[in-house]
This record gives C-alpha cells, sequence and structure tokens, in this order.
C-alpha cells in the first residue's frame, strides 16, 4: 500500500507544481480563450490544467518502474506503452480544442485512435458481468473496449462545466475504486497485490488531488478538454484492466455478483454523466445539430437554472459520486448485502432531496404570496372596502 501511496503523492506534487508554473505562463502569455455563451465563469481563465496533469501521470508512471515491487505491472510494457501513447494523443487533440475549437468529427477520430491503440496493445476488455460471460472474439473484445474508453472520456468531458467538478468527482470515485481494486486483487493474487489498475487509479487520484486546489471554485485554472479526457482515458482504463483479473468460470454463483462489481463501479458513479451524456445526444439530435455541439443546457446547467449556487451544485454531484461509489463498495465488503442497500437508500434519498430543494423553496415561497395576497384582500374586506367595489368605481375609458 505504501508504494500506491508513494506513486500517487509523486503524481500529486507534480502535478500541482506544474500546474502552478502553467498558470503563471498562461496569464503572462495570454493564454486563454475568450468567455463563450455557455460558460458559468465571468473571467477569461487559462484551460491548460490537462498539461500538467499528464506530465504529473507520466513522471508517476515512470518512478513506479524503476520500484522493483512494481515488476509484475511492467512485464507487459507493451500495455504502459499504449496508455501512455493513447494518453498523449488525448492531451494533443484537448489542447489543441482549447486553443483553436476542433470540430467534432476531429476529436471523435483522435478518441478512437487513442482508445484503439489500448486495445490493439491488449488492453481489452475479456470478460463482462452478464452471466458470467467471457468474450470469446477478439474482433468483439475490440470493438467493445474501443467503445466503452470513447463514452466514458466523453460522459466525463461533458460535466467538466464547473469549477473542480470533473477533479473532485474523479477523486472520490477513484478513491473508493483504487479500494476495490486492492481488495480485489487479495483474492485473485493473494501473493502479490500490484497491478495495472491499481496503479493507473493512484496516479489518476494523486493527479486530480494536486490539480483541485487551483481548480477548486473560483477556479484559477481549468483542465480543459486535454484534462477532462484524460481523466475519462484512464478511469476507462483502469476499469478494464480489472476485468483481466477475474475469471468468470472459477467463480461461484454467490461470488459473481462481487466480484464483478469492480467492473461495473466505473459505470455507476458516470450513471449522472452518462445520462448527461445520453440527452444531451436526444436533445441535440432532435434539433437537428451535431451530437457534439455545445449547449448550455447540461445537468451542471439545470442546477444553476434551479437556484442552486455555484458551490452548491459542485457538492451536490460530489454527494452523489460518493453515495453510490460507496454503496457499491459496502456490498463487495459487507455481508448481508440489506445493510449496503439502506446506505444507498438513505444515501439517495437524501441527495434526492438536496438536488430539489431550491424547487420546494420556490413552492413555498409562492404559497407565502397566494397567502399574503388573501389576507390583503380580506382586510379590505373586513374594512368595508370591496375591492370589486373599488374597481367599479375606476374611471373607464370612452368606448371608439
Amino acid at each position: 500500500m505504501r508504494f500506491y501511496l508513494l506513486v500517487a503523492l509523486i503524481s500529486a506534487v507534480v502535478t500541482f507544481g506544474l500546474t502552478w508554473v502553467i498558470y503563471k505562463l498562461s496569464h503572462r502569455y495570454r493564454l486563454y480563450p475568450k468567455i463563450r455563451a455557455r460558460d458559468v465563469h465571468t473571467r477569461p481563465t487559462p484551460r491548460l490544467g490537462g498539461i500538467a496533469m499528464f506530465f504529473g501521470v507520466v513522471i508517476a508512471i515512470t518512478v513506479a518502474s524503476q520500484i522493483s515491487w512494481f515488476r509484475l505491472v511492467f512485464a507487459e510494457p507493451g500495455k504502459v506503452w499504449a496508455i501512455l501513447g493513447a494518453a498523449l494523443i488525448i492531451v494533443l487533440i484537448g489542447v489543441a480544442d482549447d486553443i483553436w475549437d476542433l470540430d467534432w468529427l476531429t476529436k471523435l477520430a483522435g478518441q478512437i485512435i487513442a482508445a484503439g491503440l489500448l486495445a490493439w496493445q491488449g488492453v481489452q476488455i475479456v470478460s463482462l458481468p452478464i452471466g458470467g460471460l467471457t468474450i470469446g472474439s477478439s474482433n468483439m473484445s475490440l470493438v467493445i473496449t474501443i467503445l466503452t474508453v470513447v463514452l466514458v472520456m466523453n460522459a466525463i468531458n461533458f460535466i467538466d462545466g464547473l469549477d473542480g467538478l470533473v477533479a473532485g468527482v474523479a477523486l472520490i470515485a477513484n478513491g473508493v475504486f483504487f479500494i476495490y481494486s486492492y481488495l480485489l486483487v487479495q483474492d485473485t493474487s493473494p501473493t502479490d497485490y500490484f497491478n495495472l489498475a491499481s496503479l493507473i487509479t493512484a496516479v489518476l487520484i494523486g493527479a486530480c488531488a494536486g490539480f483541485l486546489p487551483l481548480n477548486f471554485h473560483p477556479a484559477k485554472l481549468f483542465m480543459g478538454d486535454a484534462g477532462a479526457l484524460l481523466v475519462g482515458l484512464l478511469m476507462a482504463t483502469s476499469a478494464i484492466a480489472v476485468t483481466g483479473q477475474v475469471d468468470p468460470a472459477q467463480l461461484g454463483r454467490s461470488q459473481l455478483f462481487p466480484a464483478f462489481i469492480p467492473i461495473l463501479l466505473p459505470f455507476a458513479i458516470l450513471i449522472i454523466p452518462l445520462l448527461d451524456f445520453g440527452l444531451a445526444i436526444i436533445r441535440r439530435l432532435r434539433a437537428g445539430k451535431s451530437p457534439f455541439s455545445a449547449d448550455r443546457k447540461h445537468l451542471h446547467h439545470r442546477l444553476l437554472d434551479m437556484g442552486h449556487t455555484h458551490l452548491q451544485a459542485v457538492l451536490i454531484f460530489y454527494a452523489w459520486t460518493a453515495v453510490i461509489s460507496v454503496g457499491c463498495l459496502l456490498f463487495f465488503v459487507l455481508q448481508p448485502y440489506w445493510l449496503a442497500f439502506v446506505f444507498l437508500g438513505v444515501g439517495l434519498v437524501v441527495c434526492t432531496a438536496v438536488t430539489l430543494s431550491p424547487l420546494s423553496r420556490a413552492k413555498r415561497r409562492e404559497i407565502e404570496a397566494q397567502s399574503a395576497d388573501a389576507g390583503t384582500l380580506e382586510a379590505q374586506v373586513k374594512a368595508g372596502d370591496d375591492p370589486l367595489d373599488a374597481a367599479a368605481d375606476e374611471p373607464r375609458s370612452p368606448r371608439t
């Protein structure tokens, strides 16, 4: 565990240091775009934080490669090089988009190339939590892997609209996911706790932790598409790497559900981003627009429109992520399962109440206003001043 903490700390320190450097250089050379109509912030803010996160990840993995305890992780160097290569492609595409605003087709092509590189080098989904099925066709595994990586990257990128939102959500989700992968490897390989999924998750946790101080509200620096796509890529990669640790054929029916929870976790914690992604696609297609065109109708925009403050909207996303991810963790570590169901049920009810609270406040103000109007009318009647008579006594304009 201490070696994972070491690489996470290295990733955090490098990311934090480079974040300050990029922040200073961006303001010195005015490396920030104009404010767009859909943006929530009110002052020009640099968007190149993803570069700092990328180098934090690269340096942390480089240090890990020199630690003998991680020898099994680097026994297949092709996978590690594929991850770093895919990350580089995504960051370059993201930076270009942040500077020049690329068209959606170019961005999608870059994402497919990055995901294809991962799958080509063996970072593929080999098993699915559907009756314990192992994917038999290499072509099917390739396609499913690419679609999964592209989907997760875009889902994360779609919610990147508020200060500290993606970094905080990823920090919470990956913190829980690290515990999942670490506990799972104890069952699948009790003699060696070091694996690719846990390493990728640890360095991503460090990168998000190092970036969040300058990204929290009010943000001094944004991660941009480069950072959001990088976070999505690494989250998808760590989840895919976990599938290689699970052999459904060796699991009993009672073990199957908890063993596949780590595979389901990224999709569970991405319910809201995936929902936002799906609604945006449908909304834009119905309007005759590109599914990747930008607008101001995402879920975080709707939270602001409901009456939540910027910080409240971010914390609501944090709460939903924590409840769902920790709930999945409890299914993995607790017996009986009803304890996890209770936690999830209570947590979801509380999150729903907090999320919808502005609507109840607005309704309460409406009722109070109606009561006040009714009280005024009643007071006029008691005073003998019938409002209907007063209205009748008003001078009327002559008919034309």
